[in-house]
């Protein structure tokens, strides 16, 4: 086994290469792999970001000038995401603003072919036996408030970094507002509770790779009193026809949520438009755990999940009166965003995050969340056809 002269064993050291010229590319490639480390190739740098190996690519080897993104954009998009990965530029055509540009981005060699087999050798020795500080990894994660509010990523966050290393900051909006940070770039990945709004996104060619994660379940809750008589009702329909018909205050979210719009899609499935103007129902404009305080203090019904609810510390007078309703059923999908059409998300390891979070290391630790005891989340199913969605 080949060593490098700091002893490190060059074969657990794998070589990224990424040209759109095959014979290029195998050309380095033998001799990589005659130096004993291991090799893996791409025809683009799209493929190369769109892989499952960026993070563990210990040196990548790029064309400069490919179809789609250049090597220096590749060299750029990579360092955007975090990733102090050596790279080394080879090009046919080379200049000096190239040049500059690269080594001034961390390139440790720029190569004009045809290239010496010893300038290669040399270059990537560098960039093997380099001692590069360890970059802090993390995604930024756009998601529903549901996550936040009900305590499941205070319970699963911390064993996805000691598994992975990577932090995931969490931007806690309603599911529109998440999905619009993805569409503008924003975030790595998200974690939402809309399918047609899910499935739009993905149509639109802003994310990719859409899994089901989890479920949970919409309740009604409202005061003890029941002015509108839904204690114990399983037709959701039903239910918000009384609130509406006992102009029963009525608290909604008002964001352009998940939960908002299954709300809006609930009135209209059961014929009914409602109206702030009309006094009894009110746009909060806020997270779900701000409506339920909201909901607490007008003894109002609100619809909510269950595992907000459940977490909810300050319920007051309030209750579950409407449950069990198969309209009420409430899936969560994780989206990665499309890095091609945004480079510069973190996509290897936004990747690695939804990977585990869609298998089963990321089920066995969601599915270990319990207040008092209690099992909120629940492992995908089917959605039934018909759902109200």
């Amino acid at each position: 086994m080949r060593r490098s002269s700091r002893g490190r064993d060059v074969q657990s050291s794998l070589i990224s290469i990424v040209d759109d010229d095959a014979l290029a590319r195998d050309g380095i490639r033998e001799l990589v792999e005659s130096l004993g480390y291991r090799t893996s190739i791409f025809e683009s740098a799209e493929g190369f970001l769109q892989s499952s190996i960026v993070a563990e690519t210990a040196c990548l080897i790029t064309d400069l000038q490919m179809p789609g993104l250049s090597g220096l954009e590749l060299q750029e998009a990579l360092r955007s995401q975090g990733f102090h990965t050596p790279v080394i530029l080879i090009t046919a055509f080379s200049n000096e603003k190239h040049r500059t540009r690269a080594i001034d981005n961390g390139a440790v060699g720029f190569l004009s072919k045809p290239f010496e087999e010893a300038s290669l050798i040399k270059c990537l020795t560098t960039a093997i036996t380099t001692s590069a500080q360890p970059a802090k990894r993390f995604i930024t994660l756009g998601c529903t408030t549901s996550m936040q509010d009900s305590g499941l990523f205070d319970h699963i966050l911390p064993l996805f970094k000691a598994a992975s290393g990577i932090d995931v900051h969490v931007v806690s909006v309603g599911t529109g507002q998440a999905l619009a940070i993805g569409a503008r770039g924003e975030a790595d990945a998200l974690l939402v509770h809309d399918r047609a709004g899910e499935e739009k996104f993905v149509a639109d060619g802003f994310g990719i790779d859409r899994h089901d994660v989890i479920y949970d379940n919409f309740v009604i809750v409202g005061p003890g009193s029941d002015p509108a008589h839904i204690r114990g009702l399983k037709n959701v329909r039903q239910a918000l026809s009384q609130i509406a018909g006992a102009a029963a205050p009525f608290a909604s979210r008002g964001d352009d949520s998940g939960t908002h719009r299954r709300e809006l899609r609930l009135w209209k499935a059961a014929g009914i438009t409602p109206d702030p103007s009309n006094g009894w129902y009110r746009d909060v404009g806020q997270g779900m755990a701000t409506t339920l305080r909201v909901a607490a203090a007008m003894n109002a019904y609100t619809l909510t999940d269950r595992p907000t609810w459940t977490n909810f510390k300050n319920g007051q007078a309030l209750e579950i009166l409407t449950e069990g309703d198969p309209d009420l059923f409430n899936p969560y999908g994780s989206i990665l965003v499309n890095p091609a059409k945004h480079p510069k998300v973190k996509f290897g390891h936004a990747k690695m995050w939804h990977d585990w979070l869609t298998t089963k290391p990321g089920l066995v630790a969601i599915l270990s969340y319990r207040i008092n005891g209690e099992e909120l989340f629940f492992r995908p199913r089917a959605e039934r056809r018909h759902m109200v969605a």
